[in-house]
């Protein structure tokens, strides 16, 4: 079958890394789409419109050509003029008669709006598809939303994501991702900080197991004055996964007293697990701060050890210790049903 090549770095890096992009073989990609029948929306505001028919999102990067040029089954424009914190969640389930998705998903949060968006893939153990995504978030300025992202599907499904943000003037974008299923899992994160005092923070936590595959390409461009963005990853890996993390934090020509982090942090539950990081910084700017780190590590013997005197079996043991290192990022999910759950599917791809 045709090998596809995804994700490209903005930079390209020596080879001998083996990071610069993915390239994937076997991947069916399906010519002919059906209805997605299976999506649940729930809006209470008056203030957010859900329009479902939208134009064609251009993106700046994307997974690649191949895919970010598909026909979608899925459209929506969520337009946001709630000055409170309302709640919208896309929920899509795939199921034996809803196999492919390719969603298109428009996220406008105007002037001085808020909103938390949610996002959610869930799939049916015993069913294998295709799903292919793309959300498009523009803040303009002064709004402040939160966009949640979750992937659920199982270990079987091939899950590819593009995410382009724009961000204007003292505007404020937060995501938290959660990372789980997929037997090849692909985002690219692109952020456009355009504004002065423009904000963004992205935080994710992923999870592989068996033979999966995660490839992870988070680019940040810095244009805007005291722009500042924060990129927070934490994963843990067990049998024979394997993830690529490529960071980029970019600070373009203007973006004075900007400021840029990422930090990804890696946990290998088995021996046969590979991680892979690069992370990097770019710099057309004078007078601005920037900060990476990307790291793997063994789960600590002495930490597993003290948790199992305390009468939990090892497997429960790293349980604990996989939950407590995402802890922090799923304190960012205020629905207490959706982290529980989150919570259960940890509990149930580390048995």
């Amino acid at each position: 079958m045709e090998i596809i090549t995804l994700n490209e770095t903005p930079i390209r890096t020596a080879r001998n890394f083996n990071i610069n992009n993915i390239k994937l073989e076997n991947i069916e990609i399906p010519k002919t789409i059906s209805e997605f029948k299976n999506v649940q929306i729930t809006n209470n505001s008056s203030k957010i419109q859900i329009i479902e028919d939208i134009d064609t999102l251009n993106l700046t990067y994307g997974v690649g050509n191949t895919l970010t040029n598909q026909s979608s089954n899925k459209k929506f424009k969520i337009i946001i003029d709630s000055k409170e914190n309302n709640i919208i969640k896309l929920e899509f389930d795939f199921d034996k008669d809803s196999l492919n998705l390719i969603d298109n998903i428009e996220i406008v949060a105007n002037e001085k709006s808020k909103s938390t968006i949610i996002i959610k893939y869930k799939s049916d153990k015993k069913i294998s598809g295709f799903h292919n995504g793309i959300i498009k978030a523009i803040a303009k300025k002064n709004a402040n939303i939160r966009i949640i992202v979750v992937n659920l599907l199982n270990e079987t499904f091939n899950n590819f994501i593009s995410i382009d943000n724009e961000i204007a003037e003292s505007a404020n974008i937060n995501y938290t991702i959660v990372d789980f299923g997929g037997k090849n899992s692909i985002t690219n994160y692109y952020s456009n900080l355009v504004g002065d005092y423009s904000q963004n923070n992205v935080d994710t936590i992923y999870l592989g197991k068996e033979n999966q595959l995660f490839d992870l390409n988070y680019i940040g461009e810095l244009r805007g004055n005291k722009s500042n963005i924060n990129m927070e990853v934490q994963g843990a890996l067990k049998d024979n996964a394997i993830k690529h993390f490529k960071g980029t934090i970019d600070f373009k020509k203007g973006c004075k007293k900007a400021k840029g982090n990422e930090n990804e942090f890696c946990m290998l539950l088995s021996d046969k697990a590979k991680s892979l990081g690069l992370p990097m910084l770019l710099c057309s700017e004078e007078d601005v701060e920037g900060n990476h780190a990307s790291s793997a590590g063994k789960i600590g013997e002495k930490e597993l050890f003290y948790i199992m005197s305390r009468g939990f079996e090892k497997k429960e043991a790293m349980k604990l210790m996989v939950k407590a290192k995402f802890n922090k990022i799923l304190e960012n999910i205020e629905n207490e049903e959706l982290k529980n759950e989150i919570i259960f599917e940890i509990d149930n791809r580390l048995d």
